[in-house]
């Protein structure tokens, strides 16, 4: 599943990007240290160049050190609270540990070691306590109070205001109004989970890469291109196997070499591998981990007031409350689970027919799906692959929708380092010109690289700090061997336009403050922008544009473009279902009484499912709690949901442009302008208001999936 990577080690931040615009040098930091001032490159994008293992621990210190000392100044000022003395004058705070933040996340992202995997786990309590320090300064937050009171009467410019009831939001969530002896076990519970989540990010890549099935014999890869099992073949030499062959692993639960493969005990050992990566009895095994981190949660929520952590953190989302959520989730899992059933019976029928012998398993699914597919529709993934060539999806697909919806181009630069030799560096310019963001994209899979894809900042958009975007796209492509062309599915090519819709959200950012620029926005609205823009990979002015053989240039025939949209709603009760059955997992994790007991992982994860009617026996969910990054490391905590709400407002959203006329400048300017452009700074159901005139209806997503006729 795609996602927002936002590695957060603390439970809120000051300010996502505010590092971003320091003149000063640090205090407390050698300045030799490549962090002590912003970086001297264009729009201060990292020099990666210059960056050691050992510049960030002494430059964390030394920004937690800083930021605190420039908090407690606020905090002190005799002067009667303002606008500009406090919130201001926080949002500039900090500017040296975000900026050594930002780069630590893409490195512990997208091309960690241990020994920064050593310095985020040892710096994640200091992280969680210099937070802490700040949202739980009682004369700080008197500050804040002060202000949010007021703020009627100080007749502030709207986004003005929506930064003072951010804060102060923030702060109560974060627990401001609690008493001493409660704030002291909220800290030491902050700073527990924090260690935690460093933990299991670290033992999940571990299991992950050592979890990948060692082959021996090519005839067990029979099914596979000759590309991907050279690719095999590549990983197992990189790994020190010579002669055998290495299938790496996704972080889904399901592999993309099962829809090929033809041995099924193949499949099946492949399957397992994926399933119990993390739950070996060893080292990496986070069944632990995360059975303390859900216990933790549903005790800080206690503390704060509520009677479980999803109604913590659903406060200050679109759905407000788990119920809102399980009501959206109830409308859903009926026609889905309905769907896969069906889907299952249809390929027993095919097994039966082939004289299989079997029941239909999770390891069957996609071989045998794919063989539906091909029958149902004269339709194999072989033909869409040639036409999908990685630069070409970027360049003349991505790119070419980007420049007819919103008039803005791209020019590859070479000039500035990057972080690993397969990353790329873009230019982007607005339609006047000017520059508008930096775009780097990381598309390759890598034994030290965290599953999935995301977008995040490098360095964030604010005209406080005078900064425009340096904004990266990560994912998980297997790449290709020497000479071999970088040919990708359907599937990944959709996932290069979602991160990118992302990406957009950031680039078109137009805020004055950071702490509410760009995506930094709740959980249920983040993935609207980038599921929107999964609409145009297939809309025929920009299919016709990049989808072109990669040997002959030819463009894809119309009667495969035809074929591909007949299939759009093949399987999707199967891919429905094992999204709703991690939907529900994360919500179930998350709705722990206060007193609970640590879970049994695996007797928690069935009984949730169960509950709910998502425990069918061939759809797994999509995660298991086991490998669960989104909830566990990434910020998503009973925030999973939000894929499929937000695919509501992305579906109906683009219902709007089928209704005036589809990709058009004029249209693009327009969601620019009322979505993309907006950050934070309007309550998020009234910008989708505004934009569509209603509330999302639910009846687009439910079309799309195929769930439902029109």
């Amino acid at each position: 599943m795609k996602y927002l990577f936002l590695p957060v080690l603390t439970m809120l931040t000051v300010s996502a990007g505010s590092a971003f615009g320091q003149t000063t040098p640090a205090s407390g930091l050698d300045p030799a240290n490549p962090f002590y001032l912003p970086s001297a490159l264009p729009f201060q994008a990292p020099a990666f160049d210059k960056i050691k293992n050992e510049d960030f621990r002494p430059a964390m210190e030394a920004g937690m050190k800083e930021q605190l000392a420039e908090i407690q100044k606020i905090a002190d000022n005799k002067a009667a609270p303002t606008l500009a003395n406090t919130l201001v004058a926080m949002e500039k705070s900090g500017r040296l540990l975000n900026r050594v933040n930002a780069v630590l996340n893409v490195y512990t992202g997208a091309n960690t070691n241990p020994v920064l995997q050593k310095v985020e786990q040892d710096e994640a309590p200091k992280l969680a306590a210099n937070n802490d320090a700040i949202y739980l300064n009682t004369k700080l937050f008197k500050r804040v109070e002060a202000i949010y009171q007021q703020r009627e009467q100080l007749k502030l410019d709207a986004e003005s205001k929506r930064l003072v009831e951010f804060y102060y939001q923030n702060f109560v969530l974060a627990g401001a109004r609690l008493s001493e002896p409660d704030k002291e076990t909220l800290k030491k519970l902050n700073q527990e989970e924090a260690s935690l989540r460093a933990k299991f990010g670290s033992q999940l890549l571990a299991g992950t890469k050592a979890g990948g099935l060692v082959i021996n014999d090519k005839a067990e890869l029979d099914g596979l291109s000759d590309a991907a099992i050279a690719a095999a073949a590549q990983n197992a030499k990189a790994a020190n196997l010579e002669g055998k062959w290495l299938l790496t692993l996704q972080n889904t639960t399901q592999q993309p070499d099962l829809q090929s493969l033809k041995n099924r005990a193949t499949r099946h050992k492949l399957f397992e591998a994926s399933w119990t990566r993390t739950e070996k009895g060893d080292a990496n095994d986070t069944r632990a981990t995360i059975s303390r981190i859900a216990q933790i949660r549903a005790q800080k929520a206690k503390l704060l007031g509520f009677a479980s952590y999803a109604a913590w953190k659903l406060q200050n989302q679109m759905a407000k409350t788990p119920e809102a959520v399980e009501a959206f989730l109830d409308k859903l899992v009926p026609a889905a689970t309905a769907k896969a059933k069906q889907e299952a019976a249809d390929i027993q029928a095919l097994i039966d027919q082939q004289n299989g012998g079997f029941k239909v398993e999770a390891w069957d699914w996609n071989f045998y799906a794919e063989q539906v597919r091909k029958a149902r529709y004269d339709l194999d993934e072989s033909q869409i692959k040639p036409y999908l060539e990685i630069n070409n999806v970027l360049q003349k697909g991505i790119f070419y929708a980007a420049n007819l919806l919103y008039g803005i181009n791209f020019k590859e630069r070479k000039d500035l380092p990057v972080y690993q030799e397969d990353v790329r560096v873009f230019d982007v310019f607005d339609k006047d010109g000017k520059q508008l963001a930096l775009f780097y994209c990381d598309y390759y899979k890598r034994d030290n690289k965290r599953g999935g894809a995301w977008m995040s900042n490098m360095v964030g958009q604010s005209y406080l700090l005078g900064t425009i975007p340096v904004i990266y796209n990560v994912c998980n492509f297997t790449k290709p061997a020497p000479g071999q062309p970088a040919l990708i599915s359907f599937s990944e090519m959709t996932t290069m336009f979602h991160e990118f819709g992302h990406a957009l959200h950031g680039m078109f950012s137009s805020q004055k403050y950071p702490g509410l620029s760009g995506t930094s926005t709740a959980r249920d609205f983040v993935e609207f922008p980038s599921q929107f823009n999964e609409h145009w990979a297939t809309d025929p002015k920009v299919i016709s544009h990049f989808a072109l053989h990669y040997k002959t240039g030819e463009p894809m025939p119309q009667a495969l473009i035809n074929k591909m949209k007949s299939a759009a709603t093949f399987n999707q009760g199967y891919a429905f279902t094992e999204i709703l059955a991690a939907h529900n997992l994360d919500l179930k994790w998350h709705s722990l009484p206060p007193d609970a007991p640590l879970q049994d992982v695996d007797q928690f994860e069935a009984g949730a499912l169960h509950q709910t009617g998502l425990d069918l026996p061939q759809v797994p969910p999509r995660y298991r709690s086991s490998y669960f990054s989104h909830i566990w490391g990434s910020g998503y905590a009973a925030g999973y949901y939000a894929y499929s709400w937000t695919e509501m407002l992305a579906h109906d959203a683009f219902a709007w442009f089928e209704e005036h006329g589809g990709l058009t400048r004029e249209n693009g300017q327009r969601f620019r302008d009322m979505i993309l452009s907006r950050g934070n700074t309007i309550e998020l159901g009234k910008m989708y208001r505004d934009f569509r005139g209603h509330d999302a209806d639910i009846k687009p997503l439910l079309i799309s999936r195929g769930l439902v006729t029109k």
